[in-house]
């Protein structure tokens, strides 16, 4: 199955997570796939133009991710915007200026509340009527300071009170159990399931 995304750090938690299912991903690019461009609002709507162009490219089952951070002071922003917070503002299209803007965006909120969000798409050929979707949520809390060396993304500021850590401080395999791709993939396992 192809993976309609060139993000390494999306590629290894999917991948570790959907070998113990037996099913091996490919990196799109590794196929000469490029990107497919995500102009749309919604994360499933991005998650399915990806999936279908990848499909479309190689003649396989494709895997599409789409996934941010939903933060409840800042009406769900950076949302779909996630990866290019900063970048939308001028800044760099970096973790660092992503991570500079949120906590800037959010110097004079009390509320901190968040949540990771993953919408997977999985489409078995490029015309599927029906492609499969699920999806995760992963709450917890912006903090200003950064904590931990695991992850990516804004990992060092998205802050689990119920463990008081950070998903950085998550070693990858508690992480890949807890994440919002986690919870989408044990979501869509089971419609594949329900579907068999």
């Amino acid at each position: 199955m192809v993976l309609a995304s060139n993000n390494a750090g999306k590629l290894r938690e999917l991948a570790s997570l959907l070998d113990a299912a037996g099913i091996k991903l490919i990196a799109q690019g590794e196929l000469g796939v490029p990107e497919a461009p995500e102009p749309h609002a919604t994360f499933v709507e991005n998650a399915l133009a990806k999936a279908r162009h990848a499909s479309t490219l190689t003649g396989l089952p494709a895997l599409a991710d789409d996934s941010g951070l939903c933060v409840r002071a800042l009406n769900g922003a950076p949302g779909v915007y996630s990866a290019r917070y900063a970048s939308l503002a001028g800044g760099a299209k970096s973790d660092a200026a992503n991570n500079a803007r949120l906590v800037a965006d959010l110097a004079d909120k009390a509320d901190r509340c968040a949540y990771y969000f993953c919408v997977l798409v999985l489409v078995r050929h490029a015309d599927d009527p029906e492609p499969v979707i699920a999806e995760g949520r992963w709450h917890g809390e912006v903090i200003d300071t950064p904590r931990g060396a695991h992850g990516f993304g804004y990992d060092p500021h998205f802050f689990l009170p119920s463990l008081n850590v950070t998903a950085a401080e998550l070693d990858p395999a508690r992480k890949n159990a807890l994440s919002h791709r986690a919870l989408a993939l044990r979501d869509l396992l089971q419609r594949l399931k329900e579907l068999a």
